[in-house]
């Protein structure tokens, strides 16, 4: 129980320190195509939005681990229908923040 809390907490943390990173205008840890596509004056804008949307995504994993920890204490069921409603619109909102930097700056996500 405190095992996975601490395991899927960890991992949105890693996920909010990447998107920091990117949204400084360091893309370095993103794939080779973005950053070779994208041109040295965009690198800013584009990493401030793909960093903001892995920093929705990583916060959303947090809240979920953190809920997902106040049900196994209680086993109120409640608990899991908010951290799972929280972590799908945390995902899709940060895919769609990060497709459109893609779309905008690289003229594609692929």
């Amino acid at each position: 129980m405190i095992t996975t809390f601490i395991i899927t907490a960890a991992i949105g943390v890693i996920l909010c320190v990447l998107g920091a990173v990117n949204a400084t205008g360091n893309i370095s840890s993103l794939h080779s195509y973005h950053r070779h596509r994208v041109s040295e004056e965009d690198r800013k804008p584009f990493g401030r939005l793909v960093g903001l949307g892995t920093i929705i995504i990583g916060l959303a994993v947090i809240a979920f681990s953190a809920f997902f920890l106040l049900f196994e204490l209680t086993q109120t069921p409640i608990y899991t229908f908010i951290g799972m409603t929280l972590l799908f619109a945390g995902i899709i909102a940060g895919l769609i923040i990060s497709f459109y930097a893609m779309n905008k700056y690289n003229g594609g996500i692929f």
